[in-house]
Parts: structure tokens; C-alpha cells; sequence
């Protein structure tokens, strides 16, 4: 690349992108300059809206998965996929409280990072700041409709959202119930908006709005996340499929083992963070495997086993290298006999998709060597993996579990959807 290329300015997003997409981004774009000096009483009241308007319209929601689940089914959905998509009167409840929850929490914009005052007077703060206009793009995840729009609102961001064609109708009605409460609480119902209806020429151009679009975030599918990492010219904030791992060291107690490893797969395996791979140490293989392993058959759970595996556990079938890294999100596990701690960590780094990973283990030199050696967002000492949840974690809810190294890892609340920047304040200083 030459130096004239190097440093020739962005292209004009929108003398290629699509007049209606434009109008929506720019509509957002407006939202944002008012959300981004909303208070934090202002915001908290938006959010009370849409609470209430969750629980007042849950028929109208719910009628409109109803047609999403039942299509869903009639092409072949998954059952796992068919769980994400569906909503019930019990999830739309838990998503309020999660709202409701956010408001309570302490509203990130403004508070200030670090400062100082330099010798020739001038005073400097780093304060957080809403990124602007947050793109999403996610599959048969409804849920998330209503997680990203309560946290961007209370981070101060417009929202532009591409839910798919599984979940079309839902969200279609999801927006629309949050642009009410959000107009009658006095805030601007382009914080929150949809490009569903331009289907996936809408996602792809959403990658292209450089200028417009702020941060785009995906979540779904490996393909999906792996497509958005390298075709966006937005930036991108990377969210990571989960082939977790949990691994049974020489010293677990055997009741945490079943406990462990039964809620890790089975409370609910269409999700990221449910167990995918199982290891297990060698020396406590005969004591662990059976039981383990007959607790989740009992449950339904159908165990792809290497060699040593089903040597002890004659119902397990054979294990297959792409079962290392295949992301179930169904009653399915893989389980493998390793030597040691370290040829769990070795195949952990070869097969995790750096989500979540748990060491079930009494041994303390262990415990530090497997948190500070395992390269993973999350990683855990005697817990299920199903704790890596914004929830669970205290966020009220979630953008998503990032999988990279910049700026936000882990499950990303509030902070997360904010940038930084600094505040100079002078009385008349130049620089000599």
C-alpha cells in the first residue's frame, strides 16, 4: 500500500449503501446526540417503560413467536435453535427483571477513568462515553432484542438491529413494544430500531455503514461471527461460539464431578456457555467416569467417547476428531481421558474457542496453574460453566460474551458499551 493510499479518507458510506438503510442510520445518529446527554433519571425511566410494556404486551409477543417457532419447525429448525428462539410468559418475565435491574445499576457515562494535573497546570480527566450507534446482528435470539436495547439505552447508544428471519415476527413486535415505551417516556423511538425487513442485503450493508454505525457486534452461529469479523469495515466487536470444557482433575470430589458436569450440560445445552467437551484425568477416570457418565445418560445425554472412555463406559460411541470441536448446543458431549493437567490444557488450547473453561479440582497448585495457563474469557474452579452470563454475573443482562483480546472479554454489560475520552481543562497554557 502506498503512502497516498494509506492516508486517502473513508469513502462516502452512503453514495453506495441502501437510501432506506441510510435514513435509518442517520435517524440513529440523531438518537445517539440525545441519548448521550440523557440523564441518568431519564434513561432509568425509559427503562421502567419498557418493563412495563413487556409484561403488558406478552400475548401480543408471545403470538408473534408462536408463528416464528412454529415455522422454525415446519423448515427443520434445530431443536436447541427452536430454545433460543422461543419466548414464554416465564422468559418475558426474567428479560423485565433484567431491565428493571439495569436501571439500577450506576449509569457508566461520565465517570471518570483516571486524571491528573500537569506541572503546567492543566487538569486532565478520561471519562467514558457512549460509543454512538451500536450495530447488532444475531439469529433466533429474541432475547437479545430487548438485552441490547436496555443496555445501550442505558449506556447512552442508539441501537440498529438485524434479528433474522427466524425470529422476524417476534421482533418485529419487540420493537415496536420498546419504541412505544420509549416515546412515552420522552426519549426518541429511533434509539431502537430494526433492518429486518431489508433481510440479509440489510446485514451485509450494515457491515459496510462505516461512518454510521459506531461498533458492530454479532452473535450467533460460528459462521455468522466468523463472516462479520471479515467482511465488516465497521469496527467489530467479536462475540465467540462456545465449545466449553470442564475438567476433572485427580483430586475431584466425586459429587461435585456429577453436579458440576450434569448442570453444565444438561439445565439448559442450547446455550454458550453449556459444556461441550468433557476431560478427565487418567488417575480418576475409574472413580469419576461411571458415575458421571450414568447421570447424564439418565438424562438423555448422548456421550461420544475416546478409547479409554469407553472402556469404562460401555454406552458411550465413538469420538471423532471433529467432536473435539464441534459446538453441540444439544444432549450431546464429547469425553476424553487425558494423562494430566497438562495434556488437558494442551487440548483445551487446541480445541476451545476461548469461551469458558472449569477445573474441578482440590488440588491448590493446580487451581493457579489452570487459571493463570488456560487463554479463555472465563475460567472457573469448582463451578458450572453456566454461571459466564451477564446476568449471573451482576450486569442485568448481556451484549454478549466477547471472545477476543480488545477492549471488552467476557460477558459485556454496561462499561462495555462505552468508549473514552479526555477532558483538558486550561486557564489561557500554550505549548512552548
Amino acid at each position: 500500500m502506498s503512502l497516498s493510499e494509506a492516508s486517502a479518507p473513508v469513502t462516502d458510506a452512503s453514495s453506495t449503501l441502501n437510501p432506506a438503510l441510510v435514513a435509518t442510520l442517520e435517524a440513529a445518529r440523531g438518537a445517539a446526540r440525545t441519548l448521550s446527554t440523557a440523564t441518568a433519571d431519564v434513561k432509568n425511566r425509559g427503562l421502567a417503560a419498557i418493563a412495563a410494556a413487556v409484561r403488558a404486551q406478552a400475548p401480543r409477543i408471545i403470538a408473534a413467536n408462536d408463528l416464528d417457532i412454529a415455522r422454525g419447525r415446519d423448515t427443520g429448525m434445530s431443536q436447541g435453535l427452536q430454545d433460543r428462539l422461543r419466548l414464554d410468559e416465564k422468559r418475558l418475565e426474567a428479560l423485565a427483571q433484567a431491565t428493571e435491574l439495569i436501571a439500577t445499576l450506576v449509569d457508566p457515562v461520565g465517570e471518570a477513568l483516571r486524571g491528573k494535573i500537569l506541572p503546567n497546570g492543566l487538569q486532565l480527566t478520561q471519562v467514558r462515553v457512549p460509543f454512538g450507534v451500536v450495530g447488532a446482528i444475531y439469529e433466533a435470539r429474541p432475547n437479545v432484542t430487548i438485552d441490547i436495547a436496555s443496555l445501550a439505552l442505558k449506556s447512552g447508544n442508539a441501537v440498529v438491529l438485524r434479528g433474522g428471519s427466524a425470529a422476524e415476527q417476534t421482533n418485529r413486535v419487540l420493537v415496536d413494544v420498546i419504541q412505544d415505551a420509549l416515546e412515552s417516556a420522552g426519549l426518541p423511538r429511533q434509539s431502537v430500531q430494526t433492518i429486518d425487513e431489508l433481510g440479509r442485503a440489510g446485514a451485509t450493508e450494515l457491515m459496510r455503514a462505516r461512518g454510521y454505525v459506531d461498533v458492530l457486534i454479532p452473535r450467533g452461529s460460528a459462521q455468522l461471527i466468523e463472516t462479520v469479523v471479515a467482511e465488516s469495515k465497521v469496527p467489530v466487536i467479536e462475540t465467540g461460539a462456545g465449545v466449553v470444557h470442564v475438567f476433572l482433575d485427580e483430586s475431584a470430589d466425586a459429587q461435585w464431578a456429577v453436579d458440576i458436569v450434569h448442570n453444565a450440560k444438561v439445565q439448559r445445552p442450547s446455550v454458550c456457555n453449556a459444556l461441550e467437551t468433557l476431560l478427565v484425568h487418567e488417575a480418576a477416570a475409574e472413580r469419576l467416569l461411571p458415575q458421571v457418565l450414568s447421570d447424564l445418560r439418565d438424562a438423555g445425554v448422548t456421550i461420544h467417547g475416546d478409547e479409554r472412555t469407553r472402556a469404562l463406559f460401555a454406552d458411550a460411541v465413538p469420538a471423532t476428531d471433529d467432536d473435539w470441536a464441534t459446538e453441540y448446543m444439544s444432549l450431546d458431549l464429547s469425553v476424553r481421558v487425558v494423562d494430566g493437567l497438562d495434556a488437558a490444557m494442551d487440548h483445551i488450547a487446541r480445541y476451545s474457542t476461548h469461551h469458558t473453561e472449569s477445573i474441578i479440582t482440590n488440588d491448590l497448585r493446580n487451581t493457579e496453574r489452570f487459571l493463570a495457563e488456560v487463554d479463555s474469557a472465563v475460567v472457573m474452579v469448582n463451578a458450572s460453566t453456566r454461571f459466564t452470563d451477564g446476568g449471573e454475573f451482576g450486569f442485568g443482562a448481556e451484549v454478549g460474551i466477547s471472545t477476543q483480546k480488545l477492549h471488552a472479554r467476557g460477558p459485556m454489560g454496561l462499561p462495555e458499551l462505552t468508549s473514552s475520552k479526555w477532558v483538558v481543562r486550561g486557564a489561557g497554557q500554550v505549548r512552548g
